[in-house]
């Protein structure tokens, strides 16, 4: 365990073997290489990698691994055990692995959307283009709302006494995109059971989730923000379409601005976009999210409903 004087700032990454997450670490260590940086990752082979590639560029970095797998909650409750064991606090907690399985493209639309005036949207957004395929997890939860959402609100739960301490503010990040829209999302079936956007789904739920996170946590010195990183080359989008393409539509760009800011300034109803200007230069844009509080303190509910019914089967297992 790390000792109770120990000043550095302990953060946690999760997904951040490659793509965003790795991206993520090194940024942050680039601004302060004095942090305690875990890396949560699912294949810990892949996390060795990166620990080793981290290590490179910043020889005297302090990072750990850590196993979990967000899309199991058996998983999910092993890591946090572990964590409760390592640390007494943690400061940043960025939620952001994610999945979005079986992409596929629908032609008939991008035909008609590469020429139109919508194209910059359609492209930035997956609005009418993105289609996914779930599949059910052992927990009976829908893949997708499992990685995505619930698997890392239960990590959240189960590590509140480390992030809710009086003596400090910590702040959640969670990995939002601008395909996060109301339309794909429904109170009635907000694992997306019936649809065919199961990731714009558990973005949109994610917005909803950290508004009601503020909502009942600020008090206690716990702060949540969302934050979409713009079109990144990674994994996900390399399933979608061949990388090439990528490269001719938006550039890369990546956001660690939030680890500089006092988590009581933020905004609790905006997204923050990380944008680049015609010139090249790099800029964040707060932007107000297309939800209210009433449906994300729904949603919340829900979500304490089901963590109780899973921790009760758990029980009678």
């Amino acid at each position: 365990m790390m000792s109770s004087d120990n000043m550095k700032k302990v953060v946690l990454v999760t997904g951040a073997n490659s793509g965003i997450g790795l991206a993520l670490c090194k940024r942050l260590l680039s601004v302060d290489d004095q942090i305690h940086l875990c890396l949560a990752c699912r294949n810990m082979q892949r996390a060795e990698t990166a620990r080793a590639a981290l290590l490179c560029s910043h020889p005297g970095a302090d990072i750990a691994l850590l196993k979990v797998d967000v899309g199991s909650l058996k998983s999910v409750l092993e890591a946090a055990k572990e964590l409760k064991q390592r640390y007494r606090r943690l400061d940043y907690l960025y939620l952001n692995a994610g999945i979005m399985p079986n992409p596929r493209i629908d032609f008939n639309a991008f035909i008609n959307g590469l020429f139109s005036r919508k194209a910059i949207h359609m492209f930035a957004t997956g609005e009418g283009l993105l289609t996914q395929e779930d599949q059910v997890t052992e927990d009976g939860l829908q893949n997708v709302f499992a990685t995505n959402v619930f698997g890392h609100f239960i990590l959240l739960r189960e590590l509140e006494p480390f992030l809710c301490q009086s003596e400090k503010e910590s702040l959640v990040i969670w990995s939002s995109s601008s395909n996060a829209r109301r339309s794909a999302f429904s109170l009635t079936d907000y694992q997306h059971t019936q649809g065919k956007e199961s990731y714009s789904s558990s973005k949109y739920a994610t917005d909803l989730l950290s508004v009601a996170l503020n909502n009942h946590y600020n008090k206690q010195g716990l702060y949540s923000s969302v934050v979409c990183p713009g079109l990144v080359m990674t994994h996900l989008t390399y399933g979608i379409l061949p990388p090439f393409f990528w490269t001719l539509i938006l550039p890369i760009m990546l956001l660690v601005w939030l680890f500089k800011q006092k988590p009581e300034s933020l905004d609790p109803l905006a997204k923050y976009y990380s944008c680049t200007s015609g010139l090249g230069s790099n800029y964040v844009k707060p932007v107000k999210m297309d939800l209210d509080e009433e449906a994300a303190e729904a949603f919340y509910q829900k979500l304490l409903d089901l963590e109780t019914k899973y921790r009760c089967w758990q029980n009678v297992k």
